[in-house]
This record gives C-alpha cells, structure tokens and sequence, in this order.
C-alpha cells in the first residue's frame, strides 16, 4: 500500500504541471509518450514487441498523432486532420494483415488484427485528450474531465463495492467488481460533473461568458461512468487472454500505462464524442 500511494504522489507531481502548462507543448508531447508506452505494453502482451515490422509504424503513429493534432489546431482544422487519419488507419490495416501473411508462422491474424485494434484505440484515446483541449468549447477546461471521471468512478467503484457490495458484475472477467460499486462509480461521477460545471462557471468565469449546461452535463457522467467501467474490462479480459497480471511496471504497485490508464482511454473516447455534438460549458 505504501508504494502504491508513493508512487501516486510522484505521478502527480509531474502530471499536474502537465495540465498547468497544457497550451504548451508539453500536453501532446506527454500525450504522444503515453501513447507510445501505452502501444509497447499491448505489443509486449501479445509477444510481438521485437516484430519491427509491426512495432515500428505503431511507434510512429503513437509518437506523431497527438502532436499532430496540436499541429492541426494551429495550421488546419479537425476536418483536415480526420482525412489524413483515415487515409493512415486504412493503409496501416492493410499493412498489418500484409504482415501477418507474408509472416504467418510469427504472427497469426488473431494476433495481428488484435495489436491493430488495441493499439488504434490507445492512439485515438490520448489523442482525443488534445483534440477536446484544442477543438472544443472551453476544452482548456473541459478535457479535464477525462482524468476526473475515470478517477472518481474508479475510486468509487472500488469504495461502494467495498462496503456496499454484495452481487458480482462479472466475476470470469473482474472477480472483484461488484454491480453496487459500479453504480456507485456512476453516481459520483454524475456529481462530478456537475460539480465541475457549478466551479467553472463559478470560479473561472471572470467575463461572466460561461453557461453550465447541467443537463448534458449530468447525462454525460452517466454515459462517460459506464463507458469507462466497461472500458477497464475490456483492458482486464485482454490480460486474461494472453495471462499477464500487468501490462508493465513503470507505475510500481500500480502496474503499467494500461493498468493506470484504462478508463481514461474511454473516457477521453466517449468524451470526445460527446462535446463534438453538444455543449457542456456553452457560451453566453
């Protein structure tokens, strides 16, 4: 327990002057790390992480998308940066089943259409923390969202479960987890949201410019809260298929990027989605 709360805190020290100084570079770049390391846990859990043939694009595209995406905001617009993505995701499926014809004897079609999946999905997800930061409505405000929704469902989770839980959500999958810590998850994170909502229009709205929509932003914690709870299954049944009990160890009692990460990849996802088609902080 103690390495666990050590490391927590050293997390935090270096990620919250990330946040501080996310205008900068500092944002996609740490978002393009994550990425990267976050792709190296996948290929090491399928055991393809010494195929240069895979690893190598997967690497690349980790390292360029959210930069690129920074890059877009300040050159192009989102339309622009979705064509080159599409057009990169389409020649990077064709690649990596190409790959796993020509070297079937090392990597089966399973295997290869599970890294091109997973590793998409982990790209798109820290991608996604810089796109609503830079795109969207008083994203400077809402991308925060994506760490405070995964972090307090999966905490709340974990505590309702604890003292309140008594039915099993799916214990082949997360032996664990329990339905009442996951509608606890949901519950606190709904009043996150809104919490959030009432400060920012509150406390970081000096012009007077800024409008919660509780609304939207209550059904968004509903939606963000389940997404990301099936989120970390996903990440646990891709584990247990492959049976490794961490991705990595660069978080010590924590486990890897995809151990600590795994509802913040949905979240962001989801949250994306979301302010793409609705206000959560409307302008007055």
């Amino acid at each position: 327990m103690l390495k666990r709360i050590i490391t927590a805190i050293i997390a935090l020290c270096i990620f919250v002057p990330v946040l501080v100084f996310s205008d900068t570079l500092a944002l996609p770049i740490v978002m393009s790390a994550c990425a990267i390391i976050g792709c190296y846990e996948m290929l090491c859990c399928t055991g393809q992480k010494k195929n240069i043939f895979i690893s190598v694009p997967i690497y690349i595209s980790a390292a360029a998308f959210p930069v690129f995406m920074r890059f877009s905001y300040l050159n192009f617009t989102v339309g622009d940066f979705n064509k080159i993505a599409l057009g990169v995701i389409f020649v990077l499926i064709v690649y990596t089943l190409g790959v796993a014809v020509f070297y079937h004897k090392r990597l089966s079609v399973t295997d290869a259409a599970m890294i091109f999946t997973a590793c998409i999905y982990i790209i798109a997800a820290f991608t996604s923390v810089v796109y609503i930061h830079d795109f969207i409505r008083h994203g400077k405000y809402i991308y925060l969202l994506v760490f405070l929704c995964a972090w307090m469902t999966d905490s709340f989770a974990y505590f309702t479960g604890r003292f309140l839980g008594k039915h099993k959500l799916i214990p082949d999958v997360s032996p664990k987890k329990t339905v009442e810590g996951a509608v606890g998850g949901v519950v606190f994170c709904v009043i996150t949201t809104v919490v959030f909502g009432f400060v920012i229009e509150k406390f970081f709205n000096a012009d007077g410019q800024i409008t919660a929509n509780y609304m939207v932003l209550a059904l968004s914690g509903v939606l963000i809260s389940v997404v990301t709870q099936v989120g970390d299954l996903i990440m646990s049944v891709i584990k247990r298929h492959y049976g490794i009990k961490d991705y990595g160890k660069i978080f010590p009692g924590h486990g890897g990027i995809l151990d600590r990460f795994d509802s913040v990849l949905a979240a962001s996802v989801i949250l994306a989605f979301i302010c793409t088609y609705f206000d959560l902080l409307a302008s007055v």
